[in-house]
């Protein structure tokens, strides 16, 4: 079991509310992502899901019991953190058994977990190797099997990818997801890349200045955003926004268009505008354009859309994927 719920928690900082009042439902097995930007609370979240932070009002409920007072090692969960927090001056092995010892388990046992935990991230050849000795993502992976061996009801990351290059960071997005798969616990985990929250998640959790914004499947958030907020933070490039007359023209007071529904000619278009930067990708293009009246628009062509900084470019919104606002933000 790995179920968590969270029933109007709070957290104060002296005189900062840091979470507002939060209800959440984490259903067993599933992989809930905190996205958000910096200082919007997220990481606070975990750590009060956690226990490493007490909530100022409010009840944690896991696996149906109130977990509120209890001490984050009576909590049945297991943290994977940013810093990786490995004993440099012990093996692999011992890293990974560490928690077991403390546990007074029985040695044999322990050798059987380790090695079940080594063969399932790739470990077994490391064992007698110092962290010193690893690459980042291979000391990831050591942290994360030092949570194996708990059998926790729920993992618990808190940023783990924030350390690695860009190329790591997507291979280690994809071994955690094959994890999961494998493990079938229930995990949260704190990002403030989207990205990385659209590709692992089966449920994300929006979160701006402490307040839940959305909550929902990847592609339901990127479909069907219900604020501005949303619609701006999730989606990479980020949505065009477009206020005034032309909006009103739709009923709204705010149109928002993705770049990849933004269609694009050399010839005709709604839009004339000229071409500020292209990034030239491969399998795509990415065009930044000055609109005169409308502003900075990002549109998404093919890869061998031939277009360069300076070169003139018309712009056509596809009218039946407008998501339209009202004047408070709230989609329409």
């Amino acid at each position: 079991m790995g179920s968590i719920t969270l029933q109007k928690v709070s957290k104060v900082f002296g005189e900062a509310k840091v979470i507002p009042s939060i209800d959440l439902d984490i259903k067993d097995g599933e992989f809930v992502v905190f996205v958000g930007p910096s200082g919007c609370g997220k990481s606070t979240l975990l750590r009060l899901i956690a226990g490493l932070e007490d909530v100022s009002a409010g009840k944690i409920v896991i696996d149906g019991k109130d977990a509120t007072e209890r001490a984050p090692s009576e909590r049945g969960l297991a943290m994977v953190f940013q810093s990786y927090a490995l004993y440099p001056h012990m093996s692999v092995r011992n890293n990974i058994a560490f928690p077991l010892k403390m546990a007074n388990m029985d040695k044999a046992e322990i050798d059987k977990k380790v090695a079940d935990a080594a063969r399932v991230l790739n470990l077994t050849d490391y064992l007698e190797r110092k962290p010193r000795q690893l690459s980042g993502g291979q000391r990831q992976r050591v942290a994360i099997g030092r949570a194996i061996v708990r059998q926790p009801s729920a993992f618990l990351f808190d940023e783990p990818l924030s350390n690695l290059d860009a190329a790591l960071r997507v291979n280690m997005r994809l071994e955690i997801s094959e994890l999961h798969q494998q493990l079938k616990t229930t995990m949260i985990y704190v990002t403030h890349d989207q990205v990385e929250a659209m590709t692992m998640a089966d449920k994300i959790v929006v979160l701006n200045r402490g307040n839940i914004e959305q909550v929902g499947s990847p592609l339901e958030l990127y479909h069907k955003p219900r604020n501005l907020f949303v619609a701006g933070f999730i989606g990479s490039p980020k949505m065009n926004f477009v206020s005034g007359q032309y909006a009103a023209q739709f009923g709204a007071h705010t149109i928002g268009v993705r770049p990849e529904h933004m269609l694009l000619s050399t010839e005709s278009g709604d839009w004339k505008g000229k071409i500020t930067v292209a990034e030239h990708l491969g399998a795509d293009t990415f065009l930044h354009v000055d609109v005169e009246g409308i502003g900075h628009v990002t549109a998404r062509g093919g890869g061998d859309f031939p277009a360069k900084a300076g070169d003139a470019v018309y712009l056509m919104p596809d009218k039946t994927r407008i998501h339209k606002f009202n004047e408070g933000g709230l989609a329409i």
